[in-house]
């Protein structure tokens, strides 16, 4: 079976070298009542053909079941997962505005010059909300495209309606910055832009049962999606579950070094490698973190800009953060640590934190 990158959508049109093809044409979805999708017919709509198939839930980082061989074990611990994404932002408003108006996200608290915003729960039900974005306002210039730092951070939904529903805020109040749409076979997903270029997905996992992988490697690709199809079909049912940071991807300037790093010392296992990107998990999720030189090749160490801050990882319990100091250790690499959390810089200098499951 053939790979293709997860992060490259499906559109019309020629592609371009070293980045993701993603044709955009206008939205032209209106709501009439019960948050029911009209969908327009022609030139207007998304150019995008719908691929048939069902979807499901987001599976658990430590979930089991695939098809076909075994995923690759990572020496992170397989419940390992992502945590807060840190933006460094020059318009704290706007950027909060696309969050919580067109993602959904809720903020949760507010620290002058920082916004912490995280999912939508049921506080009747005990549910507690946990950040997933924290929006920081800085004084810095804009990050040059072919630096090293954040391709896009990736908001996984538990299921169909939600990410329709997101979908459809997004795109109604945010037209502009849709990017694309594909299906991954491992997950269906939609790309946008936040107000300062920032990428997000937005996506939904098919489930884990559905997954092939193949010699150690899952098997994703970039089949066609349409929007408007997936509203028409998703946008009234019901939803249950929260989002949360399903992924996260990065722009490196080599993939050796990179690989070197996220799986070498930091423990995640090489799930897929394909035209210039590898995709890495722990406990054998089709990917927790991602790795491209698509316009990134040859970059060196990060200035101080907007966009990303820091990337925070989940482990369970405080002996794997003590395996990660051993690792650290006997690679020779640097580190700030306290009694439950650490930060290391990769080898570009996108600060990696860890912490210990609350």
């Amino acid at each position: 079976m053939t790979r293709r990158p997860e992060s490259r959508p499906a559109s019309v049109g020629p592609t371009r070298p070293a980045r993701p093809a993603r044709t955009r044409r206008a939205w032209t979805i209106g709501v009439v009542g019960a948050a029911a999708a009209v969908l327009a017919v022609g030139g207007g709509v998304w150019g995008m053909v719908a691929l048939a198939g069902g979807s499901g839930a987001a599976p658990t980082s430590a979930s089991a079941g695939s098809t076909g061989e075994e995923p690759a074990e990572s020496v992170i611990a397989g419940a390992t997962r992502m945590g807060t994404v840190e933006l460094h932002t020059a318009d704290l408003d706007a950027m909060t505005d696309f969050y919580v108006g067109g993602v959904g996200l809720v903020p949760l608290s507010e620290d002058e010059p920082s916004v912490a915003l995280g999912a939508d729960v049921d506080a009747d039900a005990g549910a507690s909300a946990e950040e997933l974005i924290r929006l920081v306002g800085v004084d810095a210039p804009t990050a040059n495209p072919a630096d090293a730092g954040l391709y896009h951070t990736a908001i996984r939904f538990p299921d169909e309606p939600a990410l329709a529903r997101a979908l459809l805020r997004v795109g109604s109040l945010y037209p502009s910055a849709y990017q694309g749409s594909a299906d991954h076979a491992v997950s269906l997903a939609f790309y946008f832009a936040d107000p300062e270029g920032n990428g997000v997905e937005l996506y939904v996992d098919r489930p884990r049962n559905e997954w092939v992988w193949q010699d150690g490697e899952v098997q994703m690709g970039s089949a066609a999606l349409d929007p408007n199809a997936f509203l028409e079909e998703h946008l009234d049912g019901e939803t249950a579950g929260i989002a949360d940071v399903g992924h996260v991807h990065l722009k490196v300037g080599d993939l050796d070094i990179a690989r070197e790093f996220y799986e070498g010392v930091l423990g995640f296992a090489v799930t897929a490698e394909a035209d210039g990107a590898i995709f890495l998990s722990a406990g054998g999720y089709h990917h927790h973190l991602a790795a491209n030189t698509w316009g990134s090749a040859g970059a060196g160490a990060r200035q101080t800009t907007l966009g990303l801050g820091s990337v925070e990882v989940v482990v369970p319990v405080a002996s794997d953060l003590d395996a990660l100091v051993a690792r650290l250790d006997a690679a020779g690499v640097g580190y700030e640590h306290t009694d439950s959390a650490l930060t290391v810089a990769d080898p570009w200098g996108t600060r990696v934190a860890f912490r210990i499951e609350a």
